[in-house]
Order: structure tokens, then sequence, then C-alpha cells
């Protein structure tokens, strides 16, 4: 029901905001005269336009678009069709998919919702501060909602004013990628400006903008250098392009010290230390919520079903942490699973093929009645029921080091960054001495086993090209095919603009 019910507060709510010429106005709205009056107003717009992010059908995309199509998981056979579609790379499907239609649609509610904090907040009557902060919470939302997009879908209508009636809607594809990316660029460019560095859960500061910024010009400079459709036509250098992430992940490797590595990786996913030195930006979820995307449910879409009891797995230490068991969705491909170094902690510590029971004693294994290897990322010891709050991790402080060593090169500076990250999964260095392609290559390998199961592997399959060379059921697909999701037929058939 809280899609539904956001769904009918974006097209009303927003509408008398920005002065839609409606005769009567519904019971229960703040007008356009007194809304975004007061900072706690204009908090609360922004909240709403954070609180889109949550929405069952976008959180969920992040890993049914991130991990799915990938080589590193497989989807149940009895999963729903439009999510095994994507797995499976059917792509006669795609235009009437329902789960590419969802992330479109709830894109652009969090856009809209970003929209209403950008145009209305600089005329409320409140302290500048607090004004530069929703402004440049806003900006980034804006231009994360539409890297999300431009990176699924190409080039995409491009809505810069708050939708406030009918015709509102039908806004002309952009003309370009460069279209898109010029406006997500200047967007996160004003929110570094504005905002100052200041970790809150579930918000975005500065260093969020900077490190946000990073992605996209690390997204930019890898694709148009391997011939990525569209990308090749970008009026971008690709030398600036690499420059320009090295400049902003450095920022954030460099120059700040609110953010950082923690030497734990058990710790980064500590689900009750949210607010840990990785974590830069992070969804807002908690197991008390009422409803799913208040609360979480992510953790059962990896682990698998057992046997419908409680399940513990063991730690380091000889201790025992408790688990439910899950819903098999995404199940870890034997492949990559294998493809680990035996000694990895990222396998040995984050993957679990043993359960237990209370006491200590095996219950279920793999190979065996364990069907696959899974994930301990999204374990949440203190679950109610199905309530968890696990949460997808954004941004983390790894994935941008990994950026700032993929920018820099076969540098000092980018060897001890990638040396750092591979000694604390407890193996040794880099091979020295790689040329710059290979060492970049070898930077995009790292990323799958550090960043494996938090929706990055798709993006770094695409904008390296590498997405029909690995991903097997792509195989026979061209490099159009695998880049870009066609834009959801419901848009077309809507939108006459487009």
């Amino acid at each position: 029901m809280k899609f539904r019910i956001n769904l009918i507060l974006l097209l009303f709510g927003f509408a008398i905001i920005t002065s839609c010429d409606l005769q009567e106005k519904p019971h229960g709205f703040y007008s356009e005269d007194n809304f975004f009056q007061t900072a706690e107003d204009a908090e609360s717009g922004l909240m709403y336009a954070y609180d889109a992010l949550t929405f069952l059908e976008y959180s969920r995309g992040i890993f049914w678009l991130g991990e799915a199509p990938s080589e590193a998981v497989s989807v149940k056979a009895d999963e729903g069709p439009d999510v095994v579609s994507l797995s499976q790379w059917q792509i006669d499907g795609y235009p009437t998919n329902s789960v590419l239609e969802n992330y479109f649609q709830y894109a652009y509610i969090a856009i809209n919702r970003s929209n209403a904090v950008i145009e209305q907040v600089p005329q409320g009557d409140f302290d500048q501060s607090l004004k530069d902060k929703y402004l440049g919470e806003a900006y980034f939302l804006r231009a994360f909602n539409y890297f999300n997009l431009v990176r699924h879908f190409g080039n995409v209508p491009i809505h810069e004013s708050t939708v406030s009636t009918v015709s509102d809607t039908e806004a002309s594809m952009s003309a370009d990628i460069d279209e898109v990316y010029d406006l997500i660029i200047s967007d996160l460019e004003q929110a570094i400006n504005l905002l100052s560095i200041d970790p809150m859960l579930g918000r975005a500061d500065k260093v969020a903008a900077q490190s946000l910024l990073a992605k996209v010009y690390i997204t930019i400079a890898s694709a148009k250098e391997n011939d990525v459709p569209l990308y090749t036509d970008m009026e971008k250098d690709v030398d600036q392009m690499y420059s320009n992430a090295a400049q902003y992940s450095g920022e954030v490797v460099n120059n700040q010290s609110a953010y950082g590595f923690d030497d734990d990786l058990m710790n980064i996913y500590d689900i009750e230390n949210p607010r840990g030195p990785e974590h830069i930006f992070l969804m807002s979820m908690d197991r008390t919520g009422e409803v799913e995307g208040d609360y979480s449910k992510i953790g059962k879409l990896f682990i698998p079903y057992i046997d419908g009891a409680t399940i513990y797995l063991e730690n380091n230490d000889g201790t025992y942490t408790p688990s439910h068991d899950g819903f098999s969705s995404l199940q870890t491909n034997s492949s990559f699973y294998n493809s680990f170094e035996d000694d990895d902690r990222r396998k040995t510590d984050l993957m679990v093929d043993s359960v237990y029971n209370e006491n200590g004693q095996l219950t279920a294994e793999y190979p065996g009645s364990i069907l696959y290897p899974f994930t301990r990322k999204y374990i949440d010891p203190n679950f109610i029921g199905d309530k968890e709050s696990t949460k997808p991790y954004l941004i983390r402080y790894t994935d941008v080091a990994l950026i700032y060593a993929e920018a820099v090169g076969p540098t000092t500076e980018g060897y001890q960054t990638v040396n750092y990250v591979r000694n604390r999964a407890g193996l040794g260095n880099l091979q020295p001495g790689l040329g710059t392609d290979e060492f970049r290559r070898a930077i995009i390998q790292e990323r799958a086993y550090e960043l494996a199961f938090e929706g990055n592997r798709m993006f770094d399959l695409k904008r390296y090209n590498l997405v029909n060379d690995i991903v097997p059921a792509a195989s026979n697909l061209s490099d159009e095919e695998v880049t870009f999701y066609p834009i959801p037929q419901t848009e077309l058939d809507l939108n006459e603009g487009i």
C-alpha cells in the first residue's frame, strides 16, 4: 500500500504546491502559500524525497538490475517472471517488464520530489544555512536518480521542474547522454558547494556528493575508453574524465576524516553500526517500521530457504549469530564463489556454507541441503519476524577508494589503495608493474569481490563493455542490447514527447 499512497501524494500534493489551477483542493495538504515556508516543513519535503528511494520496487531494483543479470548470481526458477527475464537476458520482454517499469517510474517520483524542494526552499522564511543544506541534498538526490536512469536506460526524458499538471509529464527525450550527464554534474557541483561534511544516517552530505561525482566521471571515462554505445559519441575527453574522477575521489580519500576504511570486514556489515566509517550513503530502514520500505527484507533475498526456523551462523571467535532463513531469490553462482582465492576473507568470513542450531550443532551445509553459499552482508541478528534493519550500501568508502585507484592508475597511490583493500581481505599485494589498462581491469576484478552483492557489478561490467564476454546468458547479444534497457512501453504510450 505504501507505493499507492505515495503516488497519490505525488500526483495531488505537489500539484498544489506548484500552482496547479485546480478548482478544488484536496483536504489535508498545505497550500502553495504556506508549505516550505518554515525549516520544519522544508525538511519534511526533503524527507519525502528521500523516502522515494525506499519504495519496494525501487530498492529491490538495486539488486534485480545490479546483480541478477550478472555472472555472480542467478535467481530461483519460480521467482517473478520479469525478474527471471532480466536474469536470463530475455530481451524481447524488456519493453513491458514490470521491474523496469517500476524502477523507471519511481526514479522519476524521487526526481519530482527533489524538484519541489529545489523550487520552493529558496522562498522559505528561515535560516540560509538550512536552505543551503536542504537544497544541497535535493540536488544530490536529483543527480543520484538521473545517474541511475542514464546508466540503465541511456537517453531519458529530463524534468528540471515539478510536475504539477498532466501536460507537465510530457518531457522530450534528452538529445544525447551528454545532456543527462551535464545536468548530473551541474547538480553535484552545486551540492558540493552547498553542503558540509555532516554524516547522517540515510542522508547525503558533501562527501556523498564528491563520491557520486567521482563515480559519474569514472563511468564516463571508462565507458568512452572501452567503446560503450552512446558513450563513444560523448563530447568528453577520456583523460580529463579520469583526471576529474581522481580529483573528486581524491578529496574523499585524502582530504577528510569523517569517513575511511574500516580495518575489520565484519564491522562494515554490522547492522547495529550503520554509522561506521565506511558508510557514506545508506538507505534508512529499520525493523521497527510498520510497512516494508520502512523496514527491510533484503537479507531474505540472499539467504536460502532451509527449514523455516532460526538458523545460526558461526563467527570467527566461536560464537554464533542468529538469523532467519530466506526466500532463495538471489542465488550465488558456484563459478563466482569458486573464483575467489581460497584464503580471501571476503569468501571465508563473508560467505556462509554451513549453518547450526542454537547449541552449535551443524544442521545444514553446502554442497548439500544448503543450495548455494550465501552472503553475510545482510544478516540482522535482531530481526522481528520478516522485518530487518538491513540497508543497501549505496555509497561505501571502499567503493570510492577503488575508484581513486582506477582513476590514478598504476601509480604509487593507486597501488597503495588497492593493496590496502586486498591486504584487509587477507591477500597479498596486486602484481606490480602492470600497465594502465591491465591495472584498471585488475581493479574491476577487485571490485567484483569487494562489492559483491551490493548492486555494483552490472554497472562495472557495462562501463567496461564486458557483459557479453563475462555473462553466459548474454553472450549472443550485441553491445547495444546489453548496455541499455529500452524505455518502458508504458512511458512511450503516455509521453508523446518521447
